[in-house]
């Protein structure tokens, strides 16, 4: 193989892999590297199939944002992940460093819109037209210093949700130069991991979860929930 995509799960209908950050998850504008693209090359070139390899994109992370990402190898799998995507069967969790000390727990209710042009979500009032309602639920794991760790489940699934969310409430992500009210980014990687997945395999119907562990750097690195997370998995 010849780029680092971790796969966590690989079968004739699924495909779940541990998104690196800073990767489109598929082509843009940039031309750079996707992971769709990437994962295409990789069947064709471990299966040896001819032609164009089929790989269905069921959801979504923001470039960059890392963890877990589950892709169709089959039209029929893409459809029945892509009809529980709709109706909130796939249940997702991220972690995220933000800044400041947050609550232990809590519930963000905003309305979001889009500039396609400029890639940009802004927090706008409800009676704004095109506008889409961003609801989240989140924990608090751990706060050290002016850092703190959340869990963070989506009820809805907007563009950049998590990261416009947290900063209107005065807590932008670590390491978000768009969204961090000024934040310089210093090049070091968004603070924001698609944690767990869990789905209902599309053909043999039992509930699949997979997980994945953030980059053990900072800052991640503050947390000692995330230490012993990452033994657990490695162990």
């Amino acid at each position: 193989m010849d780029f680092e995509i971790p796969i966590l799960y690989e079968d004739n209908h699924l495909l779940v892999i541990d998104k690196p950050q800073n990767m489109p998850a598929q082509p843009d504008i940039s031309g750079d590297k996707d992971a769709l693209s990437l994962l295409k090359r990789y069947l064709k070139k471990k299966y040896d199939k001819p032609g164009n390899v089929f790989l269905g994109l069921v959801h979504r992370l923001d470039r960059p944002a890392g963890g877990v990402m589950v892709f169709a190898r089959t039209s029929k799998a893409a459809s029945r992940l892509t009809d529980q995507m709709r109706h909130r069967f796939i249940k997702k969790t991220y972690l995220a460093v933000v800044r400041g000390k947050t609550p232990v727990s809590g519930t963000l209710t905003h309305y979001l819109l889009k500039n396609h042009d400029l890639n940009i979500v802004k927090s706008v009032s409800p009676e704004t037209k095109k506008a889409k309602k961003a609801v989240l639920h989140y924990t608090t794991l751990e706060t050290v210093g002016s850092l703190s760790l959340v869990s963070v489940q989506l009820e809805t699934g907007r563009s950049h949700q998590i990261r416009v969310q947290f900063s209107k409430e005065g807590h932008p992500l670590w390491g978000d130069y768009k969204y961090g009210n000024n934040q310089v980014n210093d090049h070091q990687n968004l603070a924001l991991y698609s944690h767990k997945l869990i789905l209902t395999h599309p053909t043999q119907k039992q509930s699949m979860i997979f997980e994945a562990v953030p980059p053990m750097q900072y800052p991640w690195t503050e947390f000692t929930y995330l230490q012993k997370l990452k033994v657990e998995n490695d162990s």
